[in-house]
């Protein structure tokens, strides 16, 4: 049995490659981490100096420096830590707007097969809040574990040189902590694997209902909608549960064992300074001090590491859609001005399910000025055949001719531009009536749509509406009656 990997490098390294824009920030934040680390080990030394060099000895020359250094230290680690945070959430928020902007450029191109069998609400989730788990990654996750694990070799560093008697007993305890933290992550990933797929089914469970609402209540359905929902959201409560217990465990045996350690070394340090006079009131004072900054960076990096994980789980998802090889080919080279309307389907096979086919060697022609009907019992292909024109999906055998010419040859873009289409289901979007119209084509004016408008005869019912052509339709144009969607939809056309 393969054994699962508790961090996956390979994608890690993949996300990294979306940093290179910004490597000289990924640069001073690592700069930054190494001194942040060397800052927080340093103090416990220069307390150390001050106590035995002057407390001990009562002497109040020299004091004074010690208090100046230590208060510059503080200052610089305030800075560094303030310029720290910052820029490693604006290296995540970048990162995130780079990966953000190709996923959604990615699914423009898919095919229609592909969101037939795609949930909206789970493409919403990689496309927005999977997005924001993974900015976590740099903002919360790597740096900061890298942070971390940077103190505590700079602290052991230190408390060696200091006392090595008293690190031998700090170290003892350090592997019950390492053992609870790595059962901790690896219970901690699969809980919350869990944790994003019932968030995935949420997402696409209440978007679906939102959208169907008229359905439900036409139907009478909202009681059996809300049992399904209680369900979900139980599954999902169940899910984050899990990690709640994971750290209701693992922060009290941390928090245990950083304490026991902490009495450990007052009891030994306290008979070794009292009886032998080999450890100083300094060792046990920075000791003290040291203890929490090496065992609480253990109980941090759990943390982070959670953050991380829930990054990399993330990360797969959005990957895995990015991964997808779900593209109409546009291969075609041949750029077409103005067609003439010459259509020919000569042997078209074609099914949306393999095995089920819904055209099975149609052929037809039409010619240019010709109006042509198709009618058929439904699902018997009449809006397939529209489809297929217009390339949102390839047929299995067969050729579809426009001017005589292979639509597979055409430019795939030039070819859609010469073909208008209303659909039956019209879709507003939640944006003005013009650029409705003009999906935001800068290349079509608003004057150019008014003379289209006055063409079709529904200039003067938009011109009725608060701000006429500026009039927001809301999501789905649920501000306009259905007969007033399918006109706008017409025109758009």
């Amino acid at each position: 049995m393969r054994k699962e990997k508790l961090f996956n490098t390979s994608l890690f390294k993949r996300l990294m490659v979306y940093m290179k824009p910004y490597k000289w920030t990924f640069v001073g934040l690592m700069i930054s981490v190494v001194l942040l680390a060397i800052f927080g080990a340093i103090r416990p030394y220069i307390l150390q100096q001050a106590i035995d060099n002057n407390i001990e000895k009562k002497l109040v020359e020299g004091f004074l420096p010690y208090i100046i250094l230590m208060g510059g230290i503080l200052l610089l680690e305030v800075i560094f830590q303030l310029l720290f945070i910052y820029y490693a959430s604006w290296l995540g928020q970048s990162v995130v707007k780079d990966v953000r902007t190709k996923l959604f450029n990615y699914i423009l191109s898919f095919r229609m097969k592909y969101f037939d069998n795609s949930s909206v609400g789970v493409l919403i989730t990689r496309s927005v809040t999977d997005m924001e788990r993974i900015a976590d990654i740099f903002g919360e996750g790597f740096f900061m574990i890298f942070r971390d694990l940077l103190t505590m070799l700079v602290v052991a560093s230190v408390m060696i040189f200091m006392n090595w008697k008293l690190s031998v007993i700090v170290f003892l305890m350090l592997p019950i902590i390492l053992y609870a933290t790595r059962l901790f992550q690896k219970y901690m990933k699969k809980a919350f694997e869990e944790v994003r797929n019932e968030v995935s089914n949420l997402n696409s469970f209440v978007q679906e209902r939102l959208t169907g609402m008229k359905i439900l209540q036409l139907f009478t359905r909202e009681d059996t909608e809300y049992k399904k929902f209680k369900e979900i959201n139980e599954r999902h409560q169940n899910a984050w549960l899990k990690t709640v217990f994971y750290n209701s465990v693992f922060f009290p045996i941390a928090e245990l064992s950083s304490s026991i350690t902490i009495g450990l070394v007052a009891w030994y340090g306290g008979l070794d300074l009292i009886l032998r006079n080999e450890s100083t009131l300094g060792d046990l004072t920075a000791f003290i001090m040291m203890i929490p900054m090496l065992f609480r960076p253990l109980r941090q990096i759990a943390d982070k590491f959670n953050t991380l994980q829930m990054g990399m789980v993330a990360a797969d998802r959005v990957f895995k859609v990015l991964d997808t090889t779900s593209h109409i080919d546009n291969n075609g080279t041949v750029e077409i001005g103005h067609l003439k309307g010459n259509i020919d389907f000569k042997k078209v096979y074609f099914n949306y399910v393999e095995d089920e086919p819904v055209l099975k060697g149609i052929s037809f022609s039409v010619k240019p000025g010709e109006t042509v009907a198709l009618v058929g019992a439904t699902g018997a292909g009449k809006s397939t055949i529209i489809n297929l024109l217009n390339r949102f999906y390839d047929i299995q055998q067969g050729e579809i001719l426009v001017d005589h010419i292979n639509i597979k040859d055409i430019n795939l873009p030039s070819l859609r531009r010469q073909i208008a289409v209303v659909l039956q289901d019209v879709f507003l979007f939640a944006d003005t009536i013009l650029s409705n119209i003009t999906l935001n084509n800068d290349s079509i004016t608003e004057e150019q749509v008014h003379e289209a408008a006055k063409q079709i005869g529904i200039h003067d019912f938009i011109m009725s509406l608060p701000d006429g052509y500026h009039y927001n339709v809301k999501e789905r144009g649920t501000m306009l009656s259905s007969g007033q969607r399918q006109l706008i939809s017409f025109l758009r056309a």
